[in-house]
């Protein structure tokens, strides 16, 4: 084995040029004694060039090539030209593993921004300019991979839809059934205070099933599941971007939107459409048992009075909420779980931007399509 120690020979003129040369073993065994030696000649000396000369070092392992780079840093740190001289090229292999952004370390606490309300709200804008380009980006990247889907069907992992469709759909069904009933007890018993001082309790039929079908039904269910099945995506995804699982899918050839996204979505466009119309009846079923129990209306009465107030468009545009809506829900939970750097507090952040994003779109969305069924008279 090489000699047990490391020799440091310093010449040179202290405020000038100074060269260490360092011979014997630079390793883990004698580290804490070369980086004491190597900084106190270096406070000692104060030389405006350090060449620290390497043709003797016999032995380099990783802890010691760490060193020497901390002692470069040190020197360039204190203004001080510094270069390596005789590195074989063993040592440069050595050296080349280490990064040396990693030997900065960042300050765990980091200053308050400071700035007027301006920069604040310039610096706010161009964050949520970044975030629209990057939906946008997904948005383009998961409508060509279901296009690709639709004329290639047979490329399209229908177990894992399957699997999505039961997640989202069915073991939604008794959160999405008593939230309607509830919506729809509430709804009618709130509007037939009013009804009821003219005589007109017959109408809260007609008003119920209006507000469920065409507004409450599709955006409390998309509500529902963006909270349910948006989150889950985006943890799901996120979890396995911090994994490296998606990297994985890369290197082996396979796309991660088409793979992963792909099934999300299309379970999520079959399901919502059909817990709508699941919360549709049990929305109306709510607004039954009031006017069963509290306006003495008979079963025949009320439901030939919803018959009456409702039309085949008037479930096509709640269809058609719904299936948006859905696009909505599956493409943001897997947009913002593609988007996670980091560990389990990127995916939960990720997770709660989802929904976030999910419902604030929803809503954003709904006006639209509330505006464009004014102007066209559905």
């Amino acid at each position: 084995m090489p000699g047990q120690g490391h020799t440091i020979r310093v010449s040179g003129d202290r405020g000038k040029h100074v060269t260490f040369t360092v011979s014997g073993r630079v390793a883990l065994d004698n580290l804490e004694s070369f980086i004491s030696e190597t900084q106190a000649r270096l406070r000692e000396m104060i030389p405006a060039s350090l060449t620290v000369d390497l043709a003797g070092v016999e032995y380099l392992d990783s802890a010691g090539a760490l060193a020497l780079m901390e002692l470069e840093s040190n020197a360039r740190g204190r203004s001080v030209t510094f270069e390596f001289a005789n590195l074989t090229g063993k040592a440069q292999g050595i050296m080349g593993l280490i990064d040396p952004q990693a030997l900065i370390i960042p300050p765990l606490i980091t200053e308050r921004q400071t700035g007027n309300f301006l920069e604040r709200l310039g610096e706010a804008t161009l964050q949520v300019i970044d975030d629209y380009k990057r939906m946008l980006i997904f948005l383009g990247e998961l409508l060509g991979a279901l296009t690709h889907a639709l004329f290639h069907p047979r490329a399209v992992r229908w177990q894992d839809v399957a699997f999505y469709m039961k997640r989202a759909g069915v073991d939604g069904l008794p959160i999405v059934g008593l939230i309607s009933l509830l919506l729809g007890l509430i709804l009618a018993f709130m509007s037939s205070l009013q009804l009821k001082q003219f005589g007109a309790n017959i109408y809260v039929a007609s008003l119920l099933a209006i507000s469920i079908v065409k507004e409450l039904g599709p955006i409390m269910t998309a509500i529902l599941v963006a909270g349910r099945s948006g989150s889950a995506f985006a943890a799901e995804i996120g979890t396995m971007m911090v994994n490296e699982e998606v990297d994985a899918l890369t290197t082996m050839g396979f796309s991660p939107v088409r793979f992963l996204a792909v099934p999300k979505v299309l379970a999520t466009i079959i399901v919502v459409p059909l817990l709508t119309l699941y919360a549709d009846f049990f929305g109306i079923l709510g607004g039954l048992i009031v006017g069963i129990v509290g306006l003495d209306l008979t079963a025949y009465t009320y439901l030939k009075e919803t018959q009456t107030s409702l039309s085949l468009m008037d479930l096509i545009t709640s269809l058609i909420k719904a299936g948006v809506f859905a696009v909505i829900i599956a493409g943001i939970g897997c947009q913002r779980g593609f988007e996670v750097r980091g560990g389990a507090e990127a995916v939960g952040s990720a997770t709660t931007s989802a929904v976030v994003a999910a419902i604030f779109l929803i809503i954003v969305t709904d006006s639209a399509f509330a505006l464009v069924f004014q102007y066209l008279h559905i």
